[in-house]
């Protein structure tokens, strides 16, 4: 299978994302990919919650996943829609940050709610508060497809290695982490993080990345990191995007995801222990 990751530079406006998503998923389908992906909050990139309010849909209405969901059965494609920003029901008002997997007849295959929230304080001029706009999510997910079985997370879910290790024990193949990650964070320990997610799990890891300076109408703007990367089930990167918005390809071997699993049966290998 060849998967194609695409690197966004989303704004605050989903209406004016959408096309260069469609466009660059028109790109990738006629360069031979049967299977696309997108990064984290492909729809909408906003610290402004009022912004949010006034431009989020919820799932049902959402135009970006209508219009998504449209082109996999266009381009008869796999698509993986790395996260949406959705309005829900919730009393408190807090929204979703929810992956979609869609096939080639534009049915949702599987959908997953980030679990793990970037509360983090970087620096002090740097610091994000996912939960106070979106509510976590409970629920694991991994969708079969016919050419693998597919693990789903989000971004920050990353640094949670048992998270990856539940998915690959239960027969995750391929693991999913479309990201917006923090340009900080990313050049300490973006790469180093998924490889490690790859070698524990003998997991194929992919990873398409929001990039640079995101446009917004109003609030505080942000940086992402980009690098949207591919690594192998042997922990080989093979395919670093660089900060550039664009493709990139690569081909999928499941094969190689036995092989490793078989060189070094750790997923087998779990003992019980006491303490600390």
């Amino acid at each position: 299978m060849k998967a194609a990751l695409l690197q966004l530079t989303s704004g605050d406006d989903p209406a004016a994302n959408l096309p260069v998503t469609l466009d660059l998923i028109a790109q990738a389908a006629s360069q031979g990919a049967g299977f696309v992906l997108t990064p984290e909050v492909t729809n909408c990139v906003s610290q402004n919650r009022k912004h949010q309010i006034a431009v989020l849909q919820h799932e049902a209405e959402d135009r970006t996943l209508a219009a998504l969901r449209k082109a996999a059965i266009q381009h008869n494609i796999w698509l993986s829609v790395g996260s949406l920003a959705l309005k829900t029901d919730d009393p408190d008002g807090r929204f979703a940050n929810r992956s979609f997997l869609i096939d080639p007849a534009g049915q949702i295959s599987a959908r997953y709610d980030k679990i793990h929230m970037f509360d983090v304080t970087v620096s002090e001029k740097e610091t994000y508060r996912e939960s106070k706009g979106y509510r976590p999510g409970t629920q694991a997910v991994i969708a079969d497809t016919p050419f693998a079985k597919i693990g789903l997370s989000i971004c920050y879910d990353v640094r949670f290695a048992y998270l990856y290790r539940a998915l690959a024990q239960s027969g995750a193949q391929v693991l999913l982490i479309p990201s917006a990650f923090s340009t900080v964070t990313g050049a300490a320990h973006w790469e180093p993080l998924l490889r490690a997610r790859a070698i524990e799990t003998g997991s194929y890891v992919l990873a398409a990345a929001q990039t640079g300076a995101h446009p917004v109408q109003s609030g505080k703007p942000r940086e992402t990191y980009g690098h949207g990367m591919a690594i192998s089930p042997w922990g080989k990167v093979l395919l670093d995007m660089g900060t550039e918005t664009g493709i990139g390809l690569v081909d999928l071997d499941l094969g190689e995801v036995s092989k490793s699993r078989q060189r070094i049966a750790a997923l087998s290998h779990d003992r019980p222990f006491e303490g600390p």
